[in-house]
């Protein structure tokens, strides 16, 4: 019994086997094949697609000659202008009418409700129509203190101006009207509890908080409107695309001139979305535990994904 119970070991053969420490993980990054694969197919096609229009009938060389020519710089700067002022007559619009909407009083919920139904129920082109010929309705503006003949009243800038603004203010009254919905009502509850009138609560508590929201479709509609501004040749306008028209007629380069228009409405809707993108950046801090990198930042980590990918 006794030799059964004592298992201590009585010398170096019945010692116990030294431990060998493991071999250090190397770890080796998935590979993705299939992103590879489509990403040759995508280059394959724009390959392709490239190849066709260098094959056809047309001279690069005057899209090349016409890219800055005086009256598409001229036009192209019109665009930008006309673009900026309706944005910010929108804003200022789709603010007012957001609050008239959202307020208790019926007679003013029910005005903003229809200037928003209005708007946003009548196509664009047709309200630049209307605008522009206002003359054959109302032939002198008297308003007391002026008059004068429509016709003059109504320059294609103002023709443009208000069928651009006044559309746009029916869209941006939606968007800061869920943007001032999407603020927790305790906010305001506060608000009024320091003080606070209904005006100073909406300025300095509610609209702040609220822009988080409306700062991605704001800049998504504004770079609708650089491209809806193309509307206005309609008006007479000399915006980009009429100053391309006006060109390519006299110089027989129809498809040319509008290649010259698209690769600036291109430029333009790049710049303001790389604006765009920054400006929600900067609004999403406090909200968000990590911001979204940048491009340079993106740029840098896909690099560094090819970099481990080939190791």
């Amino acid at each position: 019994m006794t030799d059964k119970l004592d298992k201590t070991p009585s010398g170096p053969a019945d010692a116990a086997p030294e431990q060998v420490p493991p071999d250090i993980i190397r770890a080796i990054p998935v590979r993705h094949y299939g992103r590879w694969v489509s990403a040759v197919l995508v280059v394959a096609v724009l390959g392709a697609l490239g190849y066709a229009f260098a094959q056809g009938n047309v001279r690069w060389a005057t899209v090349t000659d016409k890219l800055f020519d005086s009256s598409i710089l001229t036009g192209l700067w019109h665009t930008v202008l006309i673009s900026v002022v309706s944005m910010a007559v929108g804003l200022a619009l789709g603010v007012l009418f957001a609050v008239m909407r959202l307020s208790k009083n019926p007679v003013t919920s029910s005005v903003a409700w229809l200037y928003i139904w209005f708007f946003r129920g009548t196509p664009v082109y047709v309200q630049l129509l209307i605008w522009f010929n206002l003359a054959l309705i109302f032939p002198i503006l008297n308003l007391g203190f002026y008059k004068d003949y429509m016709t003059a009243v109504m320059t294609p800038f103002l023709a443009a101006l208000l069928g651009l603004g006044l559309n746009e203010g029916a869209y941006m009254a939606e968007i800061v009207r869920a943007g001032i919905q999407s603020v927790d009502e305790g906010q305001t509850e506060a608000s009024h509890a320091l003080g606070m009138t209904q005006m100073q609560t909406m300025r300095r508590v509610v609209l702040p908080q609220s822009m988080r929201v409306i700062i991605p479709p704001t800049g998504n509609e504004f770079i609708n409107m650089l491209k809806t501004s193309s509307l206005v040749v309609a008006v007479q306008y000399q915006d980009l695309l009429r100053s391309a028209q006006d060109v390519a007629a006299t110089s027989f380069a129809v498809m040319e001139m509008l290649f010259v228009a698209s690769i600036w409405y291109l430029a333009l809707t790049s710049v303001f979305s790389v604006g765009q993108y920054y400006l929600e950046r900067r609004f999403a801090r406090g909200s968000l535990r990590a911001l979204p990198p940048t491009p340079l930042e993106r740029i840098k980590s896909n690099l560094l994904s090819l970099s481990n990918w080939r190791r």
